[in-house]
């Protein structure tokens, strides 16, 4: 015998959950979804197992006044449309067989409902937050979706009321302005607040399991589990419990407590090469180089196309954005600009040699200024100067030499440069980018000339206070800052440059200038890291940290370097 098959997906409610569910039970459901397979004239659907029988409302939906007054059209509305009529189903069937409600499995629905309409953090399988969760309070009736609640939230407070207890009319608003203040946002961590009605569903059953026997009473729980019960409409006291309950489910981070006046007051801006050389003078150099280098044949542009796209379109547009008399409006470069640059640069780096071809870097240093040029290169543009510059820097930073000394130096300041402006420090600070930056980096900080040492700690700096700023700005606004939000990746390269600067700091026996710009950098990697006790202090305890950063005050004068260093040993360092 041969059946068609058809799906039913329909509303139960026939939307006026959308409509009224608010209002009804103080959350948004926007239906009482059922699907249902419909097959020898019978509807077959999931529940808490496979259930062969006509669907039914929620008893909690329907245990509500309004509810029970609308059960007679509602339960018209889950059963199969006429003949002919199907706007909730798939397609038409025979009428589906009849059963008796059953609560578990309303219950079942129910919960299924709810953990739809308040889905959040807590679980591996949810989605991230994008908004707050539940309007922010969750009226919880049967101990299904109680438990659905309590999994789903690391904190949460759950307010046992009743319709007949004064006190508790009292003490809601101040509950729900707790909801609103402390509840879980996008960017903040909060605690889920649930409200249990013992008049209404099976919520008496539910405050029966928790040993609630008076109202209003306040159960606080961390994890799933009871850490703290509240009886009476105490407000303060409601408010401190809803305090420690927070403290104790995202302890703030240590550094948030420790007094750093010489570190707080650090300046967060990037340290910039502005330096404007005569034009005329460095075009007429570069010339020079192009004239004598010998010409690869598989270039697509001649030595003379070269010349003129860099004279006719990137002198002019150098000379006009630096002048000796700054105009009111700097111009900016133009596509146009950027991609005959572009071009000329990547046929330059196959042409000339190392020591020939920091020129056409300081030409970037000088666009990277510009935040057309910041806005340009965060499109990540397959000519960039970091694809075209940076592995002739890596290699010559490996095996450094007299000759290879202005070409490092001056892709260093370009790097820096390439902070001015957050669209090419965002940018900067992506994987790729970021790879890249460090190997010309770490390598460049141990250096022998001082000069390189020097621009190689402000590249340092830079890169430092980019990962700075969002920790600060997230503290100060109160917004969740962890590992997941910052990006593991972030925590390797954290080690990596630690480690680096400490050496670099241990090496370094002369230059005041370079043990500033790192002490400053250590302070910046290390203060609010979200991996400080789990890889960040056990990491500054092996390398000995503060015992490098103390060496450093046998020969560092200027008052200024010898606070920062000491404030930095003591008290970002362990022992």
């Amino acid at each position: 015998m041969t059946s068609s098959v058809e799906l039913y997906v329909y509303d139960l409610s026939g939307g006026m959950a959308k409509q009224l569910s608010r209002q009804l039970v103080g959350r948004q459901i926007d239906g009482i979804w059922h699907t249902s397979v419909v097959v020898f004239g019978k509807e077959i659907f999931y529940g808490q197992g496979i259930f062969i029988t006509q669907p039914d409302l929620p008893t909690d939906f329907l245990s509500t006044p309004f509810g029970a007054a609308l059960r007679p059209t509602i339960d018209a509305l889950s059963r199969r449309p006429p003949a002919g009529a199907t706007p909730q189903v798939a397609q038409g069937s025979q009428a589906a067989g009849t059963a008796a409600p059953n609560p578990q499995l309303a219950a079942s629905i129910l919960q299924s409902v709810a953990a739809q309409a308040q889905a959040g953090p807590g679980t591996a399988s949810r989605p991230p937050v994008h908004h707050p969760i539940t309007g922010p309070i969750h009226v919880t009736t049967n101990s299904a979706s109680f438990d659905a609640f309590l999994k789903s939230h690391k904190a949460a407070v759950a307010f046992f009321t009743s319709q007949t207890c004064p006190p508790c009319r009292m003490i809601e608003p101040i509950f729900e302005r707790l909801a609103d203040e402390k509840g879980i946002r996008e960017d903040k961590n909060g605690a889920g607040f649930a409200k249990v009605d013992l008049g209404v569903g099976m919520g008496n059953r539910l405050a029966g399991q928790y040993g609630v026997r008076a109202t209003p009473t306040f159960i606080f729980f961390l994890d799933g589990k009871k850490v703290e019960e509240l009886r009476g409409a105490d407000a303060n006291e409601l408010r401190t419990q809803v305090d420690i309950l927070l403290f104790q489910a995202y302890p703030p981070h240590p550094h948030t407590g420790l007094k750093l006046p010489i570190v707080q007051a650090l300046s967060l801006d990037p340290i910039l090469f502005k330096q404007v050389p005569p034009f005329d003078t460095m075009f007429q150099r570069l010339s020079t180089f192009i004239d004598g280098a010998q010409w690869p044949e598989s270039s697509v542009q001649s030595q003379t196309q070269v010349k003129d796209a860099l004279s006719t379109s990137v002198l002019p547009y150098l000379k006009s954005r630096y002048p000796q008399t700054p105009p009111k409006e700097l111009p900016t470069a133009t596509p146009l600009i950027l991609e005959t640059l572009s071009r000329a640069s990547s046929t330059l780096a196959g042409a000339l040699a190392v020591e020939s071809l920091f020129p056409v870097v300081d030409i970037w240093r000088l666009c990277l200024l510009d935040p057309s040029v910041a806005n340009w290169i965060s499109g990540s543009p397959p000519l960039n100067p970091i694809a075209i510059f940076l592995p002739k820097a890596v290699s010559a930073s490996q095996s450094p030499s007299k000759s290879s000394r202005n070409y490092i130096l001056t892709v260093l300041r370009m790097l820096a440069n390439g902070f001015t402006h957050p669209a090419s420090a965002r940018w900067l600070m992506l994987p790729q980018a970021r790879e890249k930056l460090t190997e010309v980096l770490i390598p460049s900080l141990l250096h022998e000339d001082a000069t390189v040492r020097t621009s190689a700690a402000s590249l340092a700096f830079n890169a430092a206070t980019a990962l700075q700023k969002p920790r600060v700005e997230a503290v100060r606004a109160g917004r969740k800052w962890n590992v997941e939000s910052e990006g593991e990746d972030v925590c390797d390269w954290e080690v990596e440059m630690v480690s680096a600067i400490t050496e670099a700091l241990e090496r370094e026996k002369e230059n005041e200038e370079v043990v500033h710009r790192l002490a400053a950098c250590i302070a910046f990697l290390v203060r609010m890291s979200p991996s400080y006790d789990s890889q960040i202090s056990p990491l500054l305890q092996v390398l000995q940290t503060k015992d490098v950063l103390k060496g450093k005050l046998e020969f560092v004068k200027k008052p200024e370097v010898r606070r920062l260093v000491d404030e930095v040993a003591n008290k970002l360092c362990p022992t």
